[in-house]
């Protein structure tokens, strides 16, 4: 059985291929990996690495991994201006998906504090262990005192909302670029 724990150094070369695996980018290898690289995993681990976590399979082996930002300020030190920079070059849509999630998390944080980006490899979230790292986290975060967990989904990720309705996320708001989901912590 899977579980979900702190992200460890080790743990980075494993993380590496997840991201590589799970994020949409361009085709050609050396680019998909310069992109995913500077916008998510470095970017995530370099900046709160204590806020990281992975999904282990039996083997120890990270096979999914979440930046858990558990209220909005660290949320928002994580996606900033600088960020937001990174994502640019990569073009308009992928920077207006980050502004606009600003934007969401900004609006929901009082009821939602808690945000989470998630990658998990396609074949264990075949397997339905991408539920089980939601309710995991959420039980973590209701064990800190955090009520609620916000997240958003890019507008043309359909296999990203279904998965969220399906893990009992409740729609808050579809934007133009974005898909913000929420859920009570205790609900989970």
């Amino acid at each position: 059985m899977p579980f979900v724990r702190k992200y460890e150094e080790k743990d980075y070369k494993d993380v590496q291929y997840v991201c590589l695996h799970c994020e949409d980018g361009p085709e050609d290898p050396p680019t998909l990996q310069e992109f995913v690289l500077h916008t998510f995993c470095d970017y995530y681990i370099d900046h709160e690495p204590h806020n990281c976590f992975v999904l282990d399979d039996d083997n120890g082996k990270a096979v999914g991994y979440v930046i858990c930002a558990e209220d909005y300020d660290t949320y928002k030190k994580i996606f900033d201006e600088e960020y937001l920079e990174l994502t640019r070059p990569q073009g308009e849509e992928l920077y207006n998906w980050a502004k606009t999630s600003t934007v969401l998390q900004a609006k929901y944080k009082d009821e939602y504090p808690a945000h989470l980006h998630i990658d998990l490899t396609p074949s264990y979230h075949r397997k339905g262990f991408g539920s089980q790292l939601i309710k995991a986290l959420c039980r973590h975060l209701a064990q800190k005192g955090v009520k609620g967990v916000m997240l958003t989904v890019g507008d043309k990720n359909v296999n990203g909302i279904n998965f969220y309705k399906k893990c009992g996320f409740t729609l808050l708001e579809h934007a133009d670029t974005d898909v913000a989901f929420g859920i009570k912590t205790a609900e989970v």
